[in-house]
C-alpha cells in the first residue's frame, strides 16, 4: 500500500474553531449512508492527535467514534512530538486506507498547514541544528551580510525576505546548505494549490463574527464546565512534547492551578486566545481558492456526487 495513493474520492469539511464542523460531518456521513456510501472521518488536527488531551481539543466523545470511524485521534502520547511532515504521513496512509476499503474519506479540522500538507504536493526542505547554528553565528556577527550572501545565492528569496527578519534569511541559507537548491524553489508548490488528489471537494464554513465569536465563548465555558482543570492536572504530571504543550487551554488551566490566574478568568482568557486563533485560520482559508463558502448539506451533498 501507497500512501502517496490519489485514488478515491477526498472530500472535507474545514473552517476555524467552533465553526460547526464536526457537527456537520457527522450530519453527511448519516446522509451519506442513506444513499449507500460509505465515509470515514480523518481528522486533520494538530491536538486530537494526543491521548488524554480530549475536553480542551473538543475531541469527538467514544460514542461518536464507535458510530463513525475516526481517524489520526487518539494515535500519540503527549510526550511525542508531532511535525508537519509527520502527521501527511499519518494522514495520506489513513486516505489509503479508507480507500482500499470503498469509503470515502472525509478530511475534518482547523489547521490549514496541515490541510495543505496533506492533499498538496508541497515540499518541507530539512533543517540541521549545526548547520543553522552555523549560520546564525554569521548573523549575529553582520546582518546585512549575511543577507548580501542571500541576495548573490537566491536573489528571488532575497527579494521577499527583508534584512531586519533575520530569522527567514538565516532558514534561506540553511536550506541552500542542505539540498543544493534554492529557498525559494521550495515556495512553487504553495502558490499552486495543486492537490495530489484528482477527485476532491470542500465544504468550508466560515460563520460571521457576531456568531463565531459567542460560539467560541461559550465552546470554552464548556470545556472549564466538563472539567479541564482535572484533566490539565493529570497531563501535567507527566512529560509534554513542545506540540502538544502548544494546544489551546492547557497554559491557562496550568496557571490556574498554579494560582497564577484567577479561575473566574480561565475561560475568558481560553475564549480570547481561541478567537485569535480562528482568525489566523480563516486568513489562512480565505487564501485556498478551493475554500468557498459552504453551501446547506443537501447542496454539498450534490457537488459531491
Amino acid at each position: 500500500m501507497s500512501e502517496e495513493s490519489t485514488s478515491g474520492p477526498v472530500r472535507a469539511i474545514l473552517g476555524p474553531t467552533a465553526s460547526g464542523k464536526s457537527a456537520l460531518a457527522l450530519d453527511l456521513v448519516a446522509r451519506l449512508r442513506a444513499r449507500g456510501v460509505a465515509a470515514e472521518i480523518v481528522a486533520v488536527d494538530a491536538f486530537t492527535i494526543y491521548r488524554g488531551m480530549d475536553i480542551a481539543t473538543a475531541k469527538p466523545s467514544p460514542d461518536v467514534q464507535r458510530q463513525v470511524p475516526h481517524h489520526l485521534v487518539d494515535v500519540l502520547g503527549p510526550s511525542e512530538e508531532i511535525s508537519v511532515v509527520r502527521f501527511r504521513e499519518l494522514a495520506r496512509t489513513a486516505i489509503a486506507e479508507v480507500h482500499e476499503r470503498g469509503a470515502v474519506a472525509l478530511l475534518v479540522g482547523g489547521s490549514g498547514l496541515y490541510w495543505r500538507a496533506v492533499v498538496d504536493g508541497l515540499r518541507f526542505p530539512p533543517t540541521d541544528p549545526a548547520v543553522r547554528a552555523s549560520i546564525e553565528e554569521r548573523a549575529a556577527e553582520d546582518a546585512d551580510a549575511l543577507h548580501a550572501e542571500l541576495v548573490r545565492a537566491d536573489p528571488a528569496a532575497a527579494g521577499i525576505i527583508p534584512a531586519r527578519n533575520v530569522r527567514r534569511v538565516v532558514r534561506a541559507l540553511e536550506v541552500i546548505e542542505l539540498t543544493g537548491e534554492t529557498f525559494s524553489s521550495f515556495d512553487d508548490a504553495w502558490r499552486r494549490y495543486e492537490s495530489i488528489y484528482p477527485d476532491l471537494d470542500v465544504a468550508y464554513l466560515e460563520p460571521p463574527t457576531e456568531v463565531l465569536r459567542p460560539a467560541i465563548d461559550a465552546r470554552a465555558a464548556a470545556m472549564v464546565e466538563a472539567g479541564l482543570l482535572d484533566e490539565a492536572r493529570e497531563l501535567a504530571a507527566g512529560p509534554r512534547s513542545r506540540t502538544a504543550a502548544a494546544a489551546i487551554g492547557y497554559a491557562e488551566a496550568d496557571a490556574v492551578n498554579a494560582g497564577t490566574l484567577p479561575v473566574e478568568r480561565l475561560a475568558p482568557s481560553i475564549a480570547d486566545r481561541t478567537w485569535r486563533y480562528a482568525r489566523r485560520q480563516r486568513s489562512w482559508f480565505r487564501a485556498d481558492p478551493r475554500c468557498m463558502p459552504a453551501r446547506n448539506p443537501d447542496e454539498v451533498l450534490a457537488s459531491w456526487g
